[in-house]
């Protein structure tokens, strides 16, 4: 057991660019990054782009501000660029934490180009810019979506700004790509490649090169909130999810998630902890679920906590969609069929 605190960090940080070639270590290199093809490796450094700090001193319009990169994102297509949306939240003395209009962004050949806000989903921390089209042809390269989920052991590698360096490519293998932290409403996957502050927003690769997930959070451990933080505990959004929001945002509709209208609270069912039925509403109470009934799987999936189902209902249904829900009514199984709602 760590003798410091566990604590989780979103990896954004104000931090002054180094301007420097992509290295590695030789060793480390040529062990990790045998897995995966060169093109893919290549495709994903030039579609990444570094999120840039606005320093531009308001009182000399002339005068060029620093180059300080806060986070990484990489770009889709059609100068559409997704980010973390931590990583392009300004602090407003005024209103608070806020989400910018427009940021700049820096290509891995070092041009410095604007992008105009599209969508956002504070929910899911994922945000999508527009780069204007006279400037596309400053972005070097396209990455995709890979479709379908990702499995444990699964090769992976991301590429970002950690501490504002970079770009920057680190190499290793999904875990647990079924967890949960507290700083957002959804599945996230763990992998164990080193990031620091500044990935925010960076993809996370797959061996062709296609995104499985844009980079969230670390562990950290460091007890100095001063110390740069660094981890190989790393933390990302499911690209299967992040691609339902960035769709969303370019179809300039609304994101909605299925509802199914009841609260739950954990409760042992015999030696196992499962979770019961605290309130009921709309729609599940139209199917026929009650209080305290134990929820036992949805369409045959095994449910094993409020914040699986909530992941199930987000992740694999839509609303007016209808869906099987197994309880167990106290020594009886029953099975229920509700026609999920939206919102």
């Amino acid at each position: 057991m760590s003798r410091f605190p566990l604590r989780y960090s979103r990896l954004v940080r104000y931090t002054t660019l180094t301007i420097a070639s992509l290295s590695f270590t030789a060793g480390l290199f040529a062990i990790q990054a045998s897995a995966f093809d060169a093109t893919a490796l290549d495709r994903a450094k030039l579609a990444t782009i570094g999120v840039l700090e606005d320093t531009q001193d308001q009182r000399t319009p002339d005068k060029p501000g620093k180059i300080l990169v806060r986070g990484t994102g990489f770009h889709l297509r059609d100068g559409y660029i997704v980010t973390a949306r931590h990583a392009a939240e300004k602090q407003d003395v005024t209103t608070g934490t806020v989400i910018q209009k427009q940021i700049h962004v820096l290509t891995t050949d070092l041009h410095e180009i604007p992008a105009d806000l599209v969508g956002d989903s504070a929910f899911m921390d994922v945000v999508v810019y527009r780069i204007a089209e006279a400037h596309r042809a400053k972005l070097p390269g396209a990455v995709s979506f890979a479709p379908g989920d990702v499995r444990p052991g699964q090769d992976v590698f991301t590429v970002g700004y950690p501490m504002g360096w970079g770009p920057t490519m680190s190499f290793g293998h999904l875990g647990n790509t079924n967890t949960f932290l507290q700083t957002v409403d959804t599945r996230l996957i763990q992998a164990d490649v080193a990031a620091c502050s500044g990935n925010s927003g960076g993809g996370l690769f797959n061996d062709k090169g296609e995104v499985v997930g844009i980079m969230h959070a670390i562990i950290q451990t460091e007890r100095d909130d001063s110390t740069a933080h660094c981890s190989r505990m790393a933390f990302a959004i499911p690209a299967l999810l992040a691609e339902r929001i960035v769709t969303a945002a370019l179809d300039g509709k609304p994101l909605t998630f299925s509802k199914m209208g009841i609260h739950m609270v954990a409760v042992k069912d015999g030696t196992r902890w499962r979770m019961a039925v605290k309130d009921v509403m709309e729609p599940a109470k139209s199917a026929g679920i009650q209080k305290h009934d134990i929820i036992i799987a949805v369409d045959e999936t095994d449910i094993q906590d409020a914040a699986h189902l909530k992941n199930y209902l987000i992740e694999r249904t839509k609303p007016g969609q209808q869906v099987s829900v197994k309880v167990r009514r106290i020594d009886t199984n029953l099975t229920f069929t509700v026609t999920l709602g939206g919102g």
